[in-house]
């Protein structure tokens, strides 16, 4: 075959992979085949520290910044082997103590990571501007109340299980795992379940998009990543200020914003206790945007040539392989870690999430009148609720930031979150009992203008 015709054959592919986050299944499946067949090597590659390439070990032991000491509930039982960290760095050679390590797992869940919730950031932000699905409070009031339903309802779930099992004092801090949907995922599953343009999947992403904004506010305030100093935070403020003189010689380019405001705002998140993967959003609103919003997935974004807009397609396939690193450095666990945290993640996810999200909208409709969109009945929310429980990537990081500590606790929640995925598999099951069927329409995300250019970019 020659060259050209592998270059045809090539493209597609790698479309397609990156369209369906499927490097992001792929790092998963990885880590997990991986840490089955040989957990020591696996640990010890994502807890190498990369710094002993470039400096002369010593004998004296560490601790990576971002993992607290060990707490004694976390060596208890979960319902899973009883091990510790395996193959950790702290067991081997080390570099100087008394500094952060720069392991793979900190690059990819810290560093990069920020990057995913740049983006995340973005379409939150967005969807505030006139034209976007949190802009008309009329139009955004029953999915964001089903929002709420989809956040707390897991929450009470999981709690409610941790407390009545006894197991409050090494699970009770992982409450918000089950609190997440996964935006891409559910996306995917809710074209395949409802079909394209049904109005079910602009319920969904509105809601996704709101139930984003609530896990950065959770990362944020529950699970701080170290000893909180808030005055480090003035350097975010002074990041946020930087954002605006660049604004006012017209710096066009988003790595202006990237580099020099969000070095300073990821440093001051990292110093200041806060998640630094979050270190980057503060600065999205800064940025110069568009002044509407078209919606997520839309094709007009396409033609949009913002700062904010450009910023997010150079990044998007990028950060489609960040995931996919994320997947690889996280999901490594053992089936045999399998207990009583998995098991609180999924009921949290597949009995919370649906429940939730379906009282909640009953309540909005019938309590405060709101309205549900035309073209939807409680068939169509009852299956929306099972495709939003769909939790994975989010799940999965706030696994981490729940239970630092690797071991038996952190795997067991951990196969919660992967196993959510059967949320897909119960979506078409209750969506079939429920009589919903996929119906084909023009997409609204798909069918809008182009016309958006420079004009829309903030001057």
């Amino acid at each position: 075959m020659s060259n050209q015709a592998n270059g045809k054959v090539k493209a597609p592919l790698l479309a397609f992979l990156l369209e369906n986050s499927l490097f992001l299944i792929a790092g998963a499946v990885g880590a997990l085949v991986w840490a089955n067949v040989d957990e020591a090597t696996y640990h010890h590659f994502i807890h190498f520290d990369m710094r002993r390439l470039f400096v002369e070990p010593s004998d004296e032991p560490h601790a990576e910044r971002h993992t607290e000491p060990a707490r004694p509930s976390e060596n208890a039982h979960s319902g899973g082997s009883p091990r510790g960290p395996v193959g950790d760095p702290g067991d081997t050679k080390a570099v100087k103590p008394g500094h952060p390590s720069l392991t793979i797992h900190f690059l990819v869940n810290d560093v990069l990571m920020a990057l995913f919730f740049a983006i995340a950031a973005k379409e939150v932000w967005e969807s505030l501007l006139p034209g976007g699905a949190l802009s008309n409070f009329r139009k955004a009031a029953t999915p964001l109340l089903a929002t709420a339903g989809g956040v707390v309802g897991p929450a009470i779930i999981y709690a409610s299980g941790a407390f009545l099992l006894g197991e409050w004092a090494s699970l009770g801090r992982g409450w918000a795992i089950p609190c997440a949907t996964d935006i891409a995922f559910s996306y995917l599953v809710a074209r395949l379940v409802f079909g394209n343009g049904h109005p079910a999947i602009a319920f969904l992403l509105l809601l996704a998009i709101a139930d984003d904004a609530a896990g950065l506010v959770i990362l944020a305030v529950f699970y701080p990543s170290a000893t909180m100093v808030l005055s480090w935070l003035l350097l975010a403020a002074a990041a946020i200020g930087l954002c605006f003189v660049l604004r006012a010689f017209r710096l066009h380019s988003f790595w202006w914003y990237l580099v020099i405001p969000g070095t300073m705002s990821w440093i001051s998140f990292y110093l200041a206790g806060v998640h630094p993967a979050l270190g980057l959003v503060p600065i999205i609103p800064c940025m110069p945007h568009a002044h509407t919003d078209l919606g997520a997935y839309a094709r007009g974004e396409l033609g949009r040539l913002d700062t904010l807009s450009e910023f997010q397609r150079w990044w998007k396939n990028p950060v489609e392989l960040i995931l996919g690193l994320f997947g690889l450095v996280n999901a490594g666990v053992v089936f045999s870690s399998i207990g009583h945290g998995t098991w609180l993640v999924m009921c949290g996810l597949l009995i919370g999430k649906p429940v939730g999200i379906t009282l909640l909208t009953w309540f909005a409709e019938r309590g405060l009148k709101t309205e549900i969109p035309a073209g939807m009945t409680y068939r169509h929310v009852v299956s929306l609720g099972c495709v939003a429980a769909i939790g994975f990537t989010v799940a999965l990081f706030v696994s981490t930031a729940a239970f630092p500590t690797p071991g038996p606790v952190q795997d067991s929640v951990k196969m919660g979150a992967l196993f959510s995925f059967s949320a897909a598999i119960l979506s078409f099951i209750v969506a079939r009992i429920l009589g919903v069927r996929p119906e084909g329409r023009p997409s609204p995300f798909e069918d809008v203008g182009d016309e958006a250019t420079l004009d829309d970019a903030a001057r």
